[in-house]
């Protein structure tokens, strides 16, 4: 689906704005008017325009809180956040550098959200998870504050994921059906790649150990029915972490990924190549022509740490459920997406792969579902994975 770009990239980031309206997190007509104004592959002009939008809001936000107006503060800090979040996204499109307004951008992102949960009815905290001599930042929000046992949903996002952005496809689900939810960020992510630099590692159990003997220690918490979900590229690094972590009662993955590179080709290059150096050669040709291609590989650059094009595909390999598969044995449950222009048919190849009690989801076109990790349809898409979940904890 294509909204108001030709280029499918823009279209999808687009898209993927409007669906956290259902949770505050946009307005629809302030995504469409900022999105009039960006000029189409132009990934300045997308900075400055949801930069010039997240700013005026932002405006709104402390002028409603200074007049003692809570709602209408708490309201427009949540979509100044998400629209700072937007302008933030392309800006780490150079290889081997990072636009020096992009971390300003990004705190500003985290900050009006922190005011904004502030403000919030909601029983939630800020936590910092202890992971190899450091720590992983967190929010833990509760149905309520009492210390009842409940199920409670780990999530964490992909590729591209940040800690506040999780919060509005699937929170309010979640305490509305009677689960508690930690999101998280590991390495790779949000402030951890930002701030303290951490790349991603493909051994994902490595960082979902400590959040659940972390969770553990909260009395809040039944420790029999913890869940993990992971989103985008989370579709590989939560049944990865499932594999080895056995405490988990069921694991979700949005949409499943068997392996995210298996070969060169991935990039869509099926000519031999005789060199590394005529590889990042074509490879950065291609990126030059294509911005998903030239999004993907940049941003792969920066959080794996990649030295070069070639170097990023070489780390994206290890990135595989081959061999360990076998090894989940909790209750899965794999989506997919009719018409995902990132992973298609990886979903099912990690399902058909699965040994373990298993469910496959297919969102189509029909559904309105069909896009990667089914933006635009997050009410859907949480029907249907807390129903499973559900049915499955019961």
């Amino acid at each position: 689906m294509k909204i108001m770009f030709q280029d499918r990239t823009f279209a999808f980031e687009l898209l993927r704005m409007l669906s956290a309206a259902i949770n505050g997190g946009s307005d629809i007509n302030e995504c469409l008017v900022t999105a009039s104004r960006i000029t189409e592959g132009d990934v300045e002009s997308w900075y400055r325009e949801w930069n010039a939008t997240a700013e005026r809001i932002h405006q709104i936000a402390d002028s409603c809180l200074e007049r003692g107006h809570r709602v209408s503060a708490y309201d427009a800090y949540l979509r100044a956040s998400n629209y700072y979040r937007s302008a933030e996204f392309f800006m780490h499109m150079e290889i081997g550098q990072t636009d020096p307004r992009a971390l300003p951008t990004y705190q500003k992102s985290v900050d009006c959200f922190r005011q904004a949960m502030r403000l919030s009815s909601l029983t939630y905290e800020e936590v910092a998870i202890p992971y190899e001599g450091t720590v992983l930042p967190g929010y833990f929000y509760r149905v309520d504050d009492s210390a009842t046992p409940r199920p409670t949903l780990i999530l964490h996002g992909g590729y591209d994921s940040t800690g506040e952005e999780l919060y509005f496809g699937t929170v309010p689900a979640a305490l509305q059906r009677g689960y508690n939810c930690l999101t998280f960020e590991g390495p790779g992510q949000g402030s951890v790649i930002r701030l303290q630099h951490l790349p991603f590692r493909p051994d994902w159990e490595q960082v979902v150990t400590p959040v659940v003997s972390y969770l553990l220690t909260r009395p809040e918490v039944d420790p029999n029915r913890i869940v993990l979900e992971g989103r985008s590229l989370g579709g590989y690094l939560a049944p990865r972490a499932a594999a080895f972590e056995h405490r988990l009662a069921a694991c979700v993955a949005v949409d499943g990924l068997y392996a995210f590179a298996a070969s060169r080709e991935f990039m869509g290059q099926d000519k031999p190549v005789s060199s590394d150096e005529d590889w990042n050669a074509l490879l950065e040709r291609e990126m030059s022509r294509n911005m998903g291609m030239r999004w993907a590989i940049s941003q792969g650059m920066w959080t794996m740490r990649a030295t070069s094009p070639l170097d990023c595909m070489q780390k994206m390999q290890q990135y595989t459920m081959e061999g360990v598969v076998e090894q989940v044995s909790c209750p899965t449950l794999v989506c997919d997406a009719e018409k995902d222009h990132f992973f298609s048919g990886q979903p099912k190849k990690l399902y058909d792969a699965l040994t373990c009690p298993k469910t496959y989801l297919l969102f189509t076109a029909y559904d309105a579902a069909e896009e990667h990790c089914h933006a635009g349809a997050a009410l859907l898409l949480n029907q249907r994975v807390f129903d499973w979940l559900d049915e499955t904890l019961a």
